[in-house]
């Protein structure tokens, strides 16, 4: 049995450093993490091809059956501490809908999914990025078996084939989690601005958003598995789901539910933190941080260069390997 502690991933000073900068310039979408892969550009394109493909084979229906069921064993283990607020909310939801979340940690997807389940919404998908699918052994073969549905910076792809998934799925009345704030912030509690593509979707299927918060505490006890860090507990806060507006048109809700959905956020961070969200940046904003002063000199986030910019390469037309 793993636990969201074993994803801290060893030495998190230079990570909350890169955290304060980035937060003190304004800039809330960086990628803030050291050490990630740096894969070229047809690298990840293949990627992602290599995945559908395998999506529409008899392999992966049998392992997709087992890694769901293990998948939501872990999720009721990881949060058998958490509390939900708002299930209601998901529950009167009847339609496909997409939700979003603030992303702090690599597993607190189990959170939002299980408060889902905990709604009676059973499956759900969760939107990946591409190099998540290089990890290897037993958490590999989770994030390659489990619904996952792969992004990556391809043109084509994200024209066509991308959105053609992500129809499919909400046609069949299932949840897609995806993360507007793109990179994580590990520990941040803060909601950050959203990036339009998860209101995209949303606008253009005419389906709602269900905005999700997760409060994080700190505990006070110390973390076994790191020096850096406390152990802590989450609160998941399922918020008023956003509908589009039939009189608007694609573009327009879009902006509109992009704009709710950070607003109810924000409304939701003030109440159970106590303070603004214009705050100056303090180390109590990494939930669980022990470790002091992290301002040494920021290290390289692999911040986006060419190879990590939009690929243009033709993205094969696989038929739809989400539809079942």
């Amino acid at each position: 049995m793993y636990s969201r502690h074993m994803f801290i991933g060893g030495i998190k000073r230079p990570v909350i450093a890169n955290i304060e900068k980035a937060h003190n310039d304004g800039r809330f979408n960086d990628r803030v993490e050291i050490h990630d892969p740096v894969i070229h550009k047809e690298d990840r394109t293949q990627l992602t091809l290599n995945h559908l493909r395998y999506v529409r084979t008899f392999r992966y229906r049998i392992n997709n059956r087992v890694a769901r069921s293990l998948y939501n064993i872990f999720g009721w283990w990881n949060n058998r501490t958490t509390q939900f607020v708002g299930l209601e909310n998901a529950r009167k939801v009847k339609t496909g809908a997409i939700i979003t979340s603030n992303h702090f940690n690599p597993l607190e997807n189990l959170t939002v999914l299980q408060g889902m389940r905990r709604a009676g919404h059973l499956r759900n998908y969760v939107v990946s990025e591409d190099s998540n699918f290089l990890m290897q052994g037993f958490i590999g073969f989770m994030m390659k078996n489990i619904d996952t549905v792969p992004i990556t910076k391809s043109h084509d792809y994200l024209s066509h084939q991308f959105p053609a998934i992500i129809r499919q799925i909400l046609a069949h009345k299932r949840f897609i989690l995806i993360y507007p704030e793109e990179q994580m912030w590990f520990n941040y509690r803060r909601p950050r601005p959203n990036k339009h593509g998860a209101f995209d979707y949303a606008a253009e299927f005419g389906v709602p958003i269900i905005p999700c918060f997760t409060e994080i505490i700190d505990t006070g006890k110390p973390d076994k598995e790191t020096t850096e860090f406390n152990k802590v507990r989450y609160v998941l806060h399922i918020l008023d789901p956003i509908y589009p507006d039939p009189s608007l048109s694609v573009a327009q809700n879009s902006e509109m539910m992009r704009q709710k959905d950070y607003e109810q956020k924000v409304a939701c961070y003030e109440s159970v933190y106590g303070k603004s969200i214009d705050a100056p940046f303090s180390l109590d904003d990494i939930a669980g941080w022990t470790a002091g002063d992290p301002s040494i000199e920021p290290q390289d986030s692999n911040a986006e260069d060419s190879n990590d910019k939009d690929s243009n390469d033709k993205v094969d037309n696989l038929a739809n390997p989400f539809a079942a």
